[in-house]
């Protein structure tokens, strides 16, 4: 079963309420997020992407989401 854009915006707004995030992508496995969150001040993008494949966990280890480019960042 495929995941749609919209599933994977409220997974990632279940872990990150306050974001501003914009999923893209209509193929049902190749997708790209942009998370522009407050809570990823101070951490690196590595930390700040993993904190979100977190949120994703379920969905990638089984295979239903298959790629994700991410775009991360703390407002200014």
């Amino acid at each position: 079963m495929a995941i749609t854009a919209a599933e994977i915006e409220t997974l990632i707004r279940t872990a990150f309420p306050d974001a501003d995030i914009v999923v893209q992508g209509d193929d049902g496995q190749h997708f790209a997020a942009r998370v522009i969150d407050p809570s990823f001040k101070g951490l690196n993008r590595v930390q700040q992407q993993r904190a979100v494949n977190a949120a994703l966990k379920t969905e990638l280890d089984s295979g239903k989401l298959h790629a994700l480019a991410l775009t991360t960042k703390a407002p200014e």
